[in-house]
């Protein structure tokens, strides 16, 4: 039986034939993402096929893999926006993520983007190495004493207030499910509202959904301080692209540093270094000197790395094996 896997990179290739030596599972890897245009590739000898977050398993890709004899969906990541639940479940085809991999990874990143842009690190090392040592337009301000809002206080969430924290900054907080730890280290939950009105800086850890998709928007934005920090390191829907580029138009947004976009399905992953991007909000958003982009890296890191792989080839070879993964693993 083999797992055939969707948007694979050479980084993660290493990590998944290493951690199959305990499981001998038969893998294959196709670079490009799965869709209507490629479910074709899968064969009848495919028992799972392992996806991550670009990947659109629409109803009509998730019938086709169905109709292939596809039993398993195993997605290497913790968000699963981009499966239609429902049909999986229709179809009868499992479907498990990996619900958490190194959160810090993730936060970590988001204390990056943050730091980098408030000290402008990224444009000071470009000046030095031209000679420039000048220090005008590199102003910056202290973290410390600073108000942070937290949207999601799950996993990642928590490590990101940890952190902030640790900086000496107060932290509010909101999520529909308080977390009693944090408020005991310090952290203040609060309505959305109250959050998005008092908080220098925001940032972003919540899973994207229906319900909260374009959070920030013209009227959230509305509700904040001018020049607020945000930091979105979750999903791109989550941020209403045209919106927030009139808020760093106004001045409303500071700053803004982002891992994720909403368009992203086409542009991150791929070195696009030699081609014509026409995506015009990417690239307006990349003019802006107060704007930091990266692309989807934040989980990038060797531990985040081996426990994706770990936790996913182990979900799939209890599914073939006709057990069952941690109930928190499953989503169908």
């Amino acid at each position: 039986m083999k797992t055939l896997f969707f948007s694979a990179k050479p980084y993660e290739k290493q990590f998944f034939n290493h951690h199959n030596t305990h499981h001998n599972l038969e893998l294959e890897y196709l670079d490009t993402h799965l869709g209507p245009h490629i479910v074709n590739a899968v064969d009848e000898n495919t028992f799972a096929v392992c996806v991550f977050v670009n990947d659109r398993l629409t109803p009509e890709v998730i019938e086709a893999l169905a109709a292939k004899g596809v039993k398993v969906i195993a997605l290497r990541c913790a968000g699963f926006n981009n499966v239609h639940l429902d049909t999986a479940r229709q179809q009868g085809i499992r479907v498990c993520r990996v619900p958490a991999y190194s959160p810090e990874a993730v936060a970590e990143h988001a204390v990056a983007m943050l730091l980098t842009l408030n000290r402008k690190t990224h444009k000071a090392y470009n000046r030095v190495r031209e000679q420039n040592f000048s220090l005008n337009g590199l102003l910056g301000f202290n973290l410390y004493g600073k108000t942070v809002g937290v949207i999601g206080t799950g996993k990642i969430g928590r490590a990101f207030a940890r952190i902030m924290l640790g900086f000496g900054c107060k932290v509010l907080a909101y999520d529909l499910y308080p977390d009693e730890g944090l408020a005991q280290l310090g952290v203040t939950y609060a309505p959305f509202e109250t959050v998005l009105q008092q908080a220098d800086i925001l940032s972003l850890h919540c899973p994207l959904t229906p319900d909260n998709r374009y959070l920030i928007s013209e009227n959230t934005l509305g509700m904040m301080k001018k020049g607020v920090t945000i930091i979105n390191t979750s999903r791109g829907g989550l941020i209403n692209t045209k919106d927030a580029i009139e808020a760093l138009k106004t001045g409303k947004i500071a700053y803004l540093g982002i891992d994720v976009y909403e368009q992203e399905e086409k542009l991150f992953f791929h070195d696009l270094s030699g081609a014509i991007i026409e995506d015009d909000m990417i690239q307006r958003l990349m003019s802006f000197p107060n704007v930091l982009v990266t692309g989807h890296q934040a989980f990038l890191t060797n531990e985040a790395l081996a426990q994706i792989a770990d936790t996913t080839l182990s979900s799939i070879a209890a599914f073939a094996a006709g057990e069952t993964p941690a109930a928190d693993r499953i989503l169908v």
